[in-house]
């Protein structure tokens, strides 16, 4: 038997995801304490009291300081999670900080840093690799079933309603950096050990642009890696307002030596159209009636209980913090390069020009 430990968790951020993990916090066996925050106290007040939160602040550094908490999850807008990942890897506490770790590579530096210097159980939340479909795939390259990974393709799309309500909470969090990001990390993954070196990209413009947004409709790129593996990724948020996939509809292929996996990941084999209307997942008072079910990020609700990627990662998390079982998440160094993979991405779509790895910070 796997001694258990208990975990007082300080959960930093209370919107969407932020509210989401707390949910599935509370439930979990090895929780005994929560505490969360927000900038906006009714935020705060409202999430502490659907997850009987024992504390709830606007001050971050508050829960953070908390005798109680052992753990934290930084669920802030992209652009904030530094000062508070910093503050709990500088009190000893682990660490689930939402994608991407930072918005520039200096940032992450910074605390790939103090993790080192603090020795923290730091992991950053991919949650692409807790859908069951790209951890089976991960099963078959460990196993050497599609013998070695040669190359392979990600393409991600989604609407501009998403585009555009991600930007204007961050202008900096663009569909490359802040979606694309997903599936840079998931080809990182899965050809881990192997790390690209050369970023290659096109992109055009359009609607995105014209809603006062100076960022690509649609990306294409080459990323080469160390051994000369070549993976195509590429996104497109600019979809239709009202196109039925409720997050991403993606789709991924690996070759390799001895085999070749096909992964379709549009949902589009699971399609409802209701006449009142389904709710967006991200996006609040924003309905469309056509809809490709389980295409919601995140996952979905069902008889109660959320089921899909950010509850098995969640709960994958808490499970290794309690019993020292080990976990697939993203470390500081992952989340780093897939960073850089990003940032160059759109540098090279700007400059016309390929881009070397690894950025300077």
């Amino acid at each position: 038997m796997m001694e258990r430990k208990q975990i007082g968790l300080a959960v930093v951020g209370s919107g969407r995801i932020g509210t989401l993990r707390a949910k599935l916090a509370s439930t979990h066996p090895a929780v005994n304490f929560i505490a969360v925050s927000d900038t906006n106290p009714d935020a705060a007040k409202k999430l502490a009291g659907a997850v009987g939160a024992q504390v709830f602040s606007t001050s971050n550094d508050e829960i953070i300081s908390r005798p109680e908490v052992t753990a934290v999850i930084v669920s802030t807008s992209e652009g904030e999670h530094l000062a508070p990942v910093l503050k709990a890897i500088e009190l000893g506490k682990a660490v689930l900080v939402e994608k991407p770790i930072a918005l520039n590579v200096a940032d992450a530096d910074r605390i790939i840093a103090a993790a080192k210097k603090f020795n923290a159980n730091l992991r950053v939340g991919y949650s692409r690799r807790f859908k069951d479909r790209y951890l089976i795939a991960k099963e078959q390259i460990i196993q050497g079933r599609i013998g070695k990974v040669i190359g392979g393709a990600a393409r991600v799309f989604n609407s501009r309603s998403q585009a555009l309500a991600m930007m204007k909470r961050n202008p900096e969090a663009t569909p490359v950096v802040d979606a694309l990001t997903y599936y840079v990390d998931l080809m990182n993954w899965l050809l881990e050990g192997n790390a690209p070196v050369e970023v290659y990209a096109r992109g055009q413009t359009g609607v995105l642009k014209a809603a006062g947004h100076d960022v690509d409709d649609v990306n294409w790129s080459i990323v080469t890696y160390a051994d000369g593996a070549v993976v195509n990724l590429g996104v497109s948020y600019a979809l239709p307002e009202k196109y039925p996939a409720l997050g991403h509809a993606a789709r991924v292929e690996v070759l390799g030596t001895e085999g070749v996996m096909i992964l379709d990941d549009d949902h589009t084999d699971q399609l409802m159209y209701s006449e009142k209307g389904v709710p967006h997942v991200y996006l609040p008072d924003h309905n469309v009636n056509m809809v490709f079910l389980s295409s919601g990020t995140p996952g979905d609700w069902a008889l109660g209980d959320f089921w899909g990627p950010i509850a098995n990662e969640t709960r994958a998390w808490l499970d290794h913090l309690a019993t020292g079982k080990a976990c697939v998440h993203a470390t500081a160094q992952d989340a780093r390069c897939n960073l850089e993979v990003t940032l160059a991405i759109q540098l090279a779509a700007a400059s016309g020009k390929t881009v070397k790895l690894p950025l300077a910070g």
